[in-house]
């Protein structure tokens, strides 16, 4: 079902995890080394990594009002289905190395275990809408819960949809991340994001630099 359509040398490199684990700024870490590497790189994220998107984003995310578990699993496909198309293969076309916040490992996290939905209905929908399209490395960074919601009250910043959801809720969330960590170890690399900033950045460039040699 999945079948993936051909790509070319370009480098896919996705980072995954609850929300304040501190995605954003391993993210934006890797991307500083690798521009002073001399590589190209495209930084986007999902949802709203595209005009479509960020549509989309303001609807899954800040709508204030009820949107339907599977309403919300279709915005996400639509969003990924046209992000993946018009940005991110594109850029992989090009020989870039793509690195995005959120692929289609936060739906089956988020949709299929947070909002009961099922991993492999959400798992198959999300690679339908991405022709097949799999990171070449997923970078997930774990963290208790409790943890990672007294990061984000610490931002002092109004919670989104998900982020505003109840304790059991980010914890299927985690377990599904583990899990799907575990039944692809060879994509994932699963750090501990309790430790510090430094030593996660690089672990994350010794994974990269591995698939760039």
């Amino acid at each position: 079902m999945t079948g993936e359509r051909p790509r070319s040398t370009g480098l896919f490199v996705t980072f995954e995890g609850g929300d304040g684990v501190g995605k954003t700024t391993q993210a934006s870490l890797l991307q500083s080394w690798l521009t002073d590497a001399g590589r190209t790189v495209v930084r986007t994220r999902e949802p709203g990594g595209s005009e479509v998107g960020l549509l989309i984003r303001d609807i899954v995310l800040h709508h204030r009002g009820e949107v339907s578990p599977r309403a919300e699993a279709l915005l996400y496909a639509a969003d990924r289905a046209h992000h993946i198309e018009t940005v991110v293969r594109p850029a992989l076309a090009r020989g870039d190395v793509v690195i995005q916040d959120r692929y289609l490992d936060s739906s089956v996290a988020y949709q299929g275990a947070g909002r009961v939905l099922g991993r492999d209905e959400v798992r198959d929908l999300s690679l339908w809408a991405a022709e097949g399209l799999l990171p070449d490395v997923t970078v997930l960074l774990d963290l208790d819960p409790a943890a990672a919601r007294a990061r984000l009250d610490a931002d002092d910043k109004p919670f989104d949809r998900l982020e505003a959801e109840k304790e059991s809720f980010h914890a299927r969330v985690r377990a599904e991340f583990l899990a799907l960590a575990a039944a692809e170890p060879d994509r994932f690399l699963v750090l501990d994001a309790a430790l510090p900033s430094s030593e996660l950045a690089a672990a994350v460039r010794d994974r990269v630099a591995a698939l760039l040699s």
